[in-house]
């Protein structure tokens, strides 16, 4: 009879994870979907202070319009662009279509993101900066 070695941890934080592309996907899926939760939460905090008043309003449009603001704006469009398009990788691999080539899929949904972003974010930041 053989024997089984178990798994021994070489240093206290050490985790047997091991990073695929798959999780990578899946961990930024999530990631990216939490942002946009908040950011939701956000929004509908938002628009609830216009029933407080005009005053109100404009004194928390005046808190967005800082700069950390802005560049979580820019960053909520990277969740967005690339939670759309890493959902529909999903959908293709959940047809079946996509599972032979799930790597060749991840990879071309990041270039396809980091274009999109790179479109969007050059208009936003341009408008940030007044130009």
């Amino acid at each position: 009879m053989k024997s089984v070695k178990l798994y021994q941890q070489k240093h206290a934080f050490e985790t047997r994870y091991r990073w695929f592309t798959g999780s990578f996907a899946w961990i930024l899926h999530r990631l990216s979907g939490l942002a946009l939760a908040v950011y939701l939460l956000m929004h509908l905090y938002s628009v609830s202070k216009l029933a407080a008043g005009p005053e109100k309003f404009d004194a928390l449009m005046k808190v967005y319009a800082s700069p950390l603001f802005k560049i979580g704006e820019v960053l909520i469009w990277a969740a967005f662009v690339y939670h759309a398009l890493n959902g529909l990788r999903v959908v293709w691999m959940d047809l079946g279509k996509g599972s032979l080539f799930h790597k060749k899929l991840f990879a071309g949904v990041m270039v396809l993101a980091v274009v999109l972003f790179a479109a969007g974010a050059w208009g936003m930041l341009r408008h940030m900066l007044g130009q």
